[in-house]
């Protein structure tokens, strides 16, 4: 199996060179940028795995250039972890609900380092033509169908998408801004109230099933998909 490769985006020389040097040690491939402009041309040419992301760049933050990830369908599905001095929570939450799959808070143990891409990785190991199940459902990613109980639920195509994504990731809650960048993308400005319409119309569909329980509302908090009841 061809090892993963991972960009690793940080403007400081010492610093990604010490990453880039635990990595292949770690058995991955690495390519290494200073700055968005540069990580977006190896975006284009490595498609890596994973990118590890500095939040202060030169050119734009590493949040920026995560939140533009997200809404690029070329790279909307790619990995990401925020590497950052920033502890506070809210700098953490803002990472988060950026786009990025893991945070990381300067300074950082290589170990610790690479066992977060190895779970990150292994999070984002769907892909087109895997099939997941989970309780009656099944979600054929090939296909794009959808079956409970092997009869097809009709859903369009951002009540699939929504229900894709958040049977990739049970049982944890996503607010509203969250779905949005993942699931519609944060270049689209439309109001939360959108993510409410589309639950709606999903659980609907997936009523006669008796599978509607599965997306659950968690008071002030958002959304999930469990099998476990709320």
């Amino acid at each position: 199996m061809a090892a993963s490769k991972i960009l690793i985006v940080e403007d400081e020389a010492p610093i990604r060179e010490m990453i880039a040097f635990h990595l292949v040690r770690a058995g991955y491939e690495t390519v290494e940028a200073g700055d968005c402009r540069s990580a977006r041309q190896l975006l284009a040419d490595e498609r890596p795995d994973l990118a590890l992301v500095d939040w202060m760049l030169p050119d734009m933050s590493g949040l920026e250039l995560t939140r533009m990830l997200k809404r690029d369908e070329d790279n909307e599905d790619l990995a990401v972890i925020m590497l950052t001095a920033r502890s506070d929570e809210y700098d953490k939450v803002a990472g988060l609900e950026g786009g990025a799959d893991d945070y990381i808070t300067k300074p950082f143990s290589p170990r610790e380092l690479v066992a977060r891409i190895q779970a990150v990785l292994r999070r984002a190991k769907t892909t087109d033509g895997e099939t997941i199940r989970a309780g009656v459902l099944e979600l054929d990613t090939a296909g794009h169908r959808v079956t409970a109980d092997d009869v097809e639920v009709r859903l369009g195509p951002t009540e699939y998408r929504l229900l894709r994504f958040l049977m990739t990731h049970p049982d944890r809650v996503y607010s509203r801004t969250q779905l949005l960048d993942r699931v519609w993308g944060a270049n689209v400005y439309v109001e939360e109230r959108t993510v409410d319409v589309h639950v709606r119309r999903l659980r609907k569909a997936l009523t006669e099933a008796g599978a509607d329980e599965y997306i659950q509302t968690v008071r002030g908090a958002g959304y999930r998909f469990s099998t476990r009841g709320s």
